[in-house]
């Protein structure tokens, strides 16, 4: 297969594993970087031997050699190069979360057409792990799903190394603080990994900001959510209960949780050596038993290069990626929702018709 020419537009931290995991992966090949830091650009650019470089990264949308592009720059600046690139006929793999709003998303959608288009909070799933959960779920080994969890917390250990990115706690350029930092991975994963079969309906949410004690740890002018909990009901009897936090004044601890009427999952999305997955099932002989499902050294953010692997083959095989635009609406709907819900201290519908 001839490798995709890909451009990069945004080459901080996460532009830089992009650029890493497209140096590994032979069916693209990065001929482009853009930035507004010269130096960002230009680090990337040396290292990986591409000579097309910009400063902006619409003028790298007008560059023909480009046939798609990564959006690998702040949140609030991604539906504009989106929509030139769909416009310029080139294929989109945007960093998470997708968008601002969920309307973004319906915009961004109606703008696609025929061509390729996915985002990065996807990859966790990408593993031939998370591969055969997938399947596992499928094959009914849980039998009627009943409640998918997630609870995540981490806390700090002292005051943070090098200074926290400006934007990250910015809801005008992030459009919020942890909940699309993290949740859309969190939530993507849970409903992917059932296979998009639960539809969320009803959320109630609450969100706090950082505790006092650690202010001093994050940007000057953060407005955004360090810490949220939902409970999301859904069609058939399905809940999701929810809960993310950074900077917390608690325990770390984290644990992903599909449950069903048969059995349940008890996974981590985020491993650090090894990647164990626990199958609990209820028997008539001997109550509730467990057994160790698999266990990987694949770490789940391995699934970088797989997902740009399948966004290079969908463009070249004429198909739709495994994970498309119409997940992630699904995912910013709860994200829109969760946010409402928090600040009204009422439970909110999740919107499906756009």
């Amino acid at each position: 297969m001839e490798p995709v020419r890909l451009g990069l537009i945004g080459c901080g931290v996460i532009g830089r594993h992009h650029a890493r995991a497209a140096s590994q992966c032979a069916s693209v090949k990065l001929v482009a970087v853009a930035d507004l830091i010269e130096e960002r650009c230009r680090a990337i650019a040396e290292q990986y031997g591409v000579s097309r470089r910009y400063g902006e990264g619409l003028d790298l949308l007008d560059d023909p050699q480009v046939e798609a592009v990564i959006l690998a720059l702040p949140t609030c600046g991604r539906l504009v190069l989106a929509l030139k690139a769909f416009r310029n006929g080139k294929h989109v793999l945007t960093e998470k979360p997708v968008a601002m709003n969920a309307a973004d998303v319906v915009t961004m959608i109606k703008a696609r057409g025929n061509l390729v288009a996915t985002c990065g909070h996807a990859r966790p799933r990408f593993t031939a792990a998370m591969q055969q959960v997938t399947d596992v779920i499928a094959a009914g080994a849980l039998g009627d799903l009943r409640v998918l969890t997630c609870r995540a917390i981490t806390a700090p250990s002292g005051p943070p190394q090098s200074p926290p990115p400006t934007w990250r706690l910015r809801s005008a350029e992030n459009g919020g603080g942890i909940l699309v930092n993290w949740g859309c991975y969190d939530l993507d994963y849970l409903l992917g990994l059932t296979g998009w079969r639960v539809t969320p309906r009803t959320v109630l949410a609450r969100t706090w900001r950082v505790p006092p004690t650690y202010e001093s740890y994050i940007a000057p002018d953060s407005d955004a959510e360090t810490h949220v909990t939902a409970l999301i009901l859904c069609d058939g009897g399905t809940a999701i209960t929810y809960e993310r936090s950074e900077y917390a004044a608690a325990r770390p601890e984290s644990m992903w949780q599909i449950t069903g009427s048969k059995g349940s999952l008890h996974l981590n999305m985020i491993a650090g050596k090894e990647y164990t997955v626990t199958l609990d099932r209820a028997t008539e002989d001997g109550g509730t038993v467990s057994e160790n499902l698999l266990t990987s050294v694949e770490g789940p953010f391995d699934g970088m290069g797989l997902q740009l692997d399948d966004f290079a083959h969908a463009i070249r095989e004429g198909r739709r990626p495994h994970t498309e635009l119409e997940h992630s609406l699904v995912v910013q709907g709860i994200t829109d929702a969760i946010y409402a819900s928090a600040r009204s201290g009422k439970a909110v519908e999740v919107e499906h018709d756009r």
